[in-house]
């Protein structure tokens, strides 16, 4: 039997569905001269955030991919609020340009206010990196990990700042936990929902020991569901999918603005100022699925992690 199907609660559940359909708490609060990064803010989730925070003068560092893409975000970010934007280049499927920023991150001389985890995939078939991990788990979670383990202790001396994971309700796709052993899938049966629930669900693990190193601090470390939001994730696959998304999954979507509405007040918010190692629903708290608050297992995943990081 697995080991967290006692944990399993059915009003959980019903608070999650109930959840989904509740509008985000809104932050009137301005940004000024504070540094927000965002991951993957050429499209989508953090396109819109990215604009937001700007819109109420902070100040971006913009972490993608594509540099043509980033180049048009910035000009548009100081043409349309007149806030400072610079970036930084890597492909998170690729481990050396994730310790590179990394690196870059933790040598700024100023302090980052907000740093939001939004980069990442949704492949329908399994693909495995240069690194010899499976891409998912490579890009939605391990290069998150690098990233958190390098500037943790600029954090530290900062003595302030909020990290935000965009996260997912998906997490409870991977009900009966990780497979810490087969973490390419190679004994277990593959699908795009299982390794996207799995990466998510390795996130909110790797936020129970974050959340204790920053204990006694005034650093916070959050997840947030966006919401069921319109983007252009998943498009590299089939045209299946494309054809589901397109119908079913878009047609049902909620606005974008609801998504960056929440990590602006996630991030600025005096209301959670204290408040670390959660979940969200957009702003609404909420209890996660069990697997996700089991401590031995986010031991085991930070030690792993580590290893396969390359990390001291």
């Amino acid at each position: 039997m697995n080991k967290y199907i006692k944990q399993y609660k059915w009003s959980n559940i019903f608070t999650m569905l109930h959840n989904q359909k509740l509008d985000p708490e809104v932050c009137r609060d301005t940004f000024n001269n504070h540094l927000v990064v965002i991951t993957g803010s050429t499209s989508g989730i953090g396109y819109d955030a990215a604009k937001k925070y700007a819109s109420l003068g902070a100040d971006i560092l913009s972490i993608n991919r594509n540099e043509e893409k980033t180049k048009k975000l910035c000009e548009e970010l100081k043409h349309k609020y007149g806030t400072e934007c610079t970036y930084m280049i890597a492909d998170f499927s690729k481990l050396d340009q994730v310790h590179n920023v990394a690196k870059k991150l933790a040598s700024l001389e100023r302090n980052i206010d907000v740093l939001i985890h939004n980069a990442g995939v949704y492949v329908t078939q399994k693909t495995i990196t240069e690194d010899d991990l499976e891409q998912v788990f490579q890009t939605n979670y391990l290069s998150t990990f690098i990233i958190n383990y390098y500037i943790k202790d600029k954090f530290i001396k900062q003595n302030s700042g909020r990290i935000i994971f965009v996260n997912s309700e998906g997490h409870r796709f991977a009900a009966w936990g990780l497979h810490l052993d087969d973490l390419k899938w190679e004994k277990h049966s593959y699908s795009g929902l299982k390794s996207y629930g799995s990466a998510k669900l390795a996130q909110l693990l790797s936020m129970i020991k974050f959340n204790e190193y920053f204990l006694g601090t005034k650093v916070t470390i959050n997840a947030m569901h966006p919401g069921n939001v319109k983007t252009n994730s998943g498009e590299n696959n089939g045209k299946f999918y494309k054809f589901y998304k397109k119908v079913i999954i878009d047609r049902n979507a909620i606005s974008i603005e609801n998504s960056s509405e929440a990590l602006y007040y996630l991030g600025v918010s005096k209301k959670v100022e204290n408040t670390s190692g959660k979940f969200f629903n957009l702003t609404t708290e909420e209890i996660p699925a069990p697997p996700s608050l089991d401590r031995e297992e986010a031991e085991r995943l930070w030690i792993l992690s580590i290893q396969l990081g390359g990390l001291k």
